[in-house]
């Protein structure tokens, strides 16, 4: 079962979401709040597995409580969630440790696609997001940085980088899905980085694929 927590200002929209989610069989809500005030006290005290951070929010916005959680001990996920697909936000969040980032446009099933990506060890984005991303990255000079990656290892970074989950690489390659595993930890060791978010992050900047 995937446990979440929504933080999001719009009450109509929060509802509506956790409602969608309540249908799945494999997700629960652990509750949601209009804002993250209380965040890191709530991560502890629920554990949740996925967190759906809204951005813009009263009192403290998202990307602060997105700080507020990595200081803790919780492995929590967080997607970010937003109206804007605005590219100081989406590399302020993904510095600090964001998950994944989605624009709020995005429909219901394909935030709850999200949700099991993530859990599978990937790193959504919505489409637009994904090509800012890219763009900036691109006129970023990269540094002088390589990495020993072996040919499978980088085939397997490029379809990270292009949104897919362990899942479906797994499929794409046809190996299983701990040989997947397998490869992404050694890709995490060599690049020196903990997350899917973040190798994807520095296999862009440093031109590794």
């Amino acid at each position: 079962m995937i446990t979440l927590l929504i933080y999001e200002d719009n009450i109509d929209y929060a509802e509506s979401l956790s409602a969608f989610f309540e249908m799945e069989d494999d997700m629960t809500i652990l509750g949601h709040y209009e804002n993250p005030s209380e965040v890191s006290t709530q991560i502890l005290e629920y554990g949740p597995d996925v967190v759906i951070m809204d951005i813009d929010m009263p009192k403290m916005n998202g990307i602060q409580a997105l700080k507020e959680i990595r200081k803790t001990d919780s492995k929590a996920l967080v997607l970010m969630l937003t109206v804007f697909d605005d590219e100081d936000r989406i590399f302020e969040s993904i510095q600090n440790g964001a998950n994944g980032f989605l624009l709020k446009e995005s429909k219901p099933k394909k935030i709850i696609e999200a949700i099991r990506d993530v859990m599978d060890g990937g790193a959504p984005m919505t489409g637009s997001v994904a090509r800012k991303v890219l763009n900036q990255f691109n006129v970023i000079k990269p540094k002088e940085e390589t990495a020993d990656l072996s040919k499978r290892e980088k085939e397997i970074l490029s379809f990270l980088v292009n949104g897919m989950s362990y899942k479906m690489i797994a499929s794409k390659c046809s190996i299983s899905y701990h040989t997947v595993n397998a490869h992404i930890r050694k890709i995490y060791d060599k690049l020196h980085v903990s997350s899917a978010t973040e190798a994807v992050a520095k296999a862009m900047k440093n031109r590794l694929i």
